[in-house]
C-alpha cells in the first residue's frame, strides 16, 4: 500500500512514471475505472471496418492468443482473465472514442488499442484519465508519445521516427537522389511524410514533392500528375486502404512501381495489395519498410490459433500489449491500473531476460527481477523515453504481386 500511496503522489505531481512510452503529466486519474477485485479485465479498441481494417484480425487474433498463453499458465493472480471486451475502432477518431467509452462503462482495467494513431491520441484522456493502462501495438506517430497521460499509456510499437531512417536509407541505397512523397492528411502520414523528407534531406537527396491528400478522396489522377511533373527519380506512398486506388493513379500517370520506383511504409505491407489493385503488375517491384518480428514463428503460430488471419501485421505487437499488461499486474499483486502501471517498465527492462509469460511469471515467483522480450522484439526503455532501436523488414513485391520479405534491417536513433 505504501508504494501504491507514492505512485499516486508522484502522478498529483505531476511526474512522469518510467513506463515504455514517454509519460507526461495530464489530469489527475480517477478512481472509477478499473478498481481492485483480483480479476485482471482487458477490452480493446480495434478495426473491423474503416481505413485499418487490414490490420484488425491479426490485432485482435494475437489478444486472444496471448490471454490463452497466460490462461494456461496459471492466469494473473490466480486466477484466468475472462474474456476480452472488443469493440470496433471504426473509421473516425469519434467512432474509437464511443467504442472507449463502452469499454470503461464495462470496468475494463486495461485497453488495448486503438489502431491508428489518431484514434490511440483522442482517446487517451478518456481511457487514462479513468485510471485505465491502455497499450496501443501499432499508433506508430510521434505526437502520440507527446500527449499527457500520466504514466498510464504505452505502445509497443516503434516510434515513426524510426522507420523514416529506415525507410530513408532503403531509398538513398538504392541510389535515388529525387524524391517525390505522397501522404494521407492524417497524424501518421504527415509525421512519416515530414520525418522521411528531414532524413532524406540529411543524407543528401532533394524532396521534390512533399504531398498530403484526403484519405477519403475518390479522384487521386491530379495528385498522380503532381508526382509525374515533379520528375522524381523515387516516389514515396504513405497510405492505408486507399493505396489500391493511389498507386492506380500513378500508373496511369506513368509513375507507378512497374514504371519508376515506388516504396512504402507499414500501410502498404499487405498481402492482398496485389488484388485490390486488380492487375498484380501495378504492384510488381514496390518495395518498402515496416516493423519486423523478432520471434520468426509467430506468424505461423497465430496462422495456425486463428487460420483465417492473412496479414499479420502488428499483431505481435498487441501480443506484447497482453503479455506486458500481465506481467505488470502480476509483479504488483494487483489489478489496479493506478498501482501495476509503474511496473511496466520494470517487467520490460533490467531484469532476468525471459520470452513468454510462463517463463517470466516463474521468475517473479522466484521473487526475481525480469526483463521480458516480446514476440514483437526487446521492450527495453529508454530511461522516461521510448526504444531508441527497432528492427524493420525490408519488403518487396514480386512479378507476380507476391510479397516478400527480403531483410531486416535495425535502426537507431543515433544513426
Amino acid at each position: 500500500m505504501r508504494a501504491a500511496a507514492a505512485w499516486r503522489t508522484a502522478v498529483v505531481a505531476g511526474v512522469a512514471v518510467t513506463t515504455l512510452a514517454a509519460c507526461g503529466g495530464g489530469n489527475v486519474p480517477s478512481d472509477d475505472g478499473g478498481g481492485a477485485d483480483g480479476v485482471l479485465r482487458l477490452g480493446y479498441v480495434l478495426p473491423e471496418t474503416g481505413p485499418l481494417a487490414a490490420f484488425g484480425p491479426a490485432q485482435i487474433e494475437s489478444i486472444k492468443l496471448a490471454v490463452e498463453d497466460v490462461n494456461d499458465a496459471g492466469g494473473v493472480l490466480a486466477q484466468p482473465i475472462p474474456e476480452v471486451t472488443g469493440v470496433d475502432e471504426g473509421d473516425s477518431a469519434s467512432a474509437a472514442g464511443q467504442a472507449a467509452d463502452r469499454l470503461l462503462s464495462a470496468g475494463v482495467d486495461a485497453v488495448v488499442g486503438p489502431a491508428a494513431s489518431a484514434s490511440a491520441q483522442s482517446v487517451i484522456d478518456a481511457v487514462t484519465g479513468a485510471g485505465v493502462l491502455q497499450c496501443s501495438g501499432s499508433a506508430t506517430a510521434s505526437s502520440v508519445a507527446d500527449r499527457p497521460d500520466s504514466g498510464l499509456f504505452f505502445r509497443t510499437a516503434p516510434d515513426d521516427a524510426l522507420q523514416a531512417i529506415a525507410l530513408s536509407k532503403l531509398i538513398r541505397e538504392d541510389g535515388h537522389e529525387r524524391v517525390a512523397i505522397v501522404a494521407r492528411d492524417d497524424v501518421d502520414g504527415r509525421g512519416l511524410l515530414d520525418e522521411t523528407a528531414k532524413n532524406l534531406e540529411a543524407a543528401g537527396a532533394a524532396v521534390v514533392l512533399g504531398e498530403t491528400y484526403d484519405p477519403a478522396t475518390e479522384d487521386f489522377a491530379p495528385l498522380a500528375t503532381q508526382v509525374r511533373d515533379a520528375n522524381a527519380d523515387a516516389v514515396v506512398v504513405v497510405s492505408f486502404d486507399e493505396a489500391a486506388a493511389l498507386l492506380r493513379a500513378l500508373d496511369d500517370a506513368g509513375v507507378g512501381p512497374r514504371q519508376n520506383a515506388v516504396y512504402g511504409a507499414d500501410g502498404l505491407r499487405r498481402a492482398d495489395l496485389a488484388t485490390e489493385v486488380s492487375d498484380p503488375g501495378i504492384v510488381a517491384g514496390l518495395r518498402g519498410t515496416a516493423p519486423a518480428v523478432a520471434d520468426p514463428g509467430y506468424a505461423e503460430r497465430l496462422r495456425e490459433f486463428a487460420p483465417d488471419v492473412t496479414d499479420v501485421q502488428y499483431g505481435a505487437q498487441a501480443y506484447d500489449c497482453v503479455v506486458v499488461v500481465a506481467l505488470a499486474a502480476q509483479a504488483a499483486q494487483t489489478d489496479n491500473p493506478l498501482v501495476f502501471a509503474s511496473e511496466v517498465g520494470r517487467v520490460t527492462s533490467g531484469g532476468e531476460k525471459c520470452r513468454s509469460f510462463a517463463e517470466c511469471k516463474r521468475l517473479l515467483d522466484q521473487g526475481r527481477d525480469i526483463d521480458y522480450d516480446g514476440v514483437s522484439g526487446s521492450l527495453d526503455a529508454m530511461g522516461q523515453d521510448e526504444q531508441g532501436t527497432a528492427t524493420y523488414a525490408v519488403y518487396g513485391f514480386d512479378s507476380s504481386g507476391v510479397l516478400r520479405t527480403e531483410r531486416t534491417e535495425r535502426v537507431s536513433t543515433s544513426n
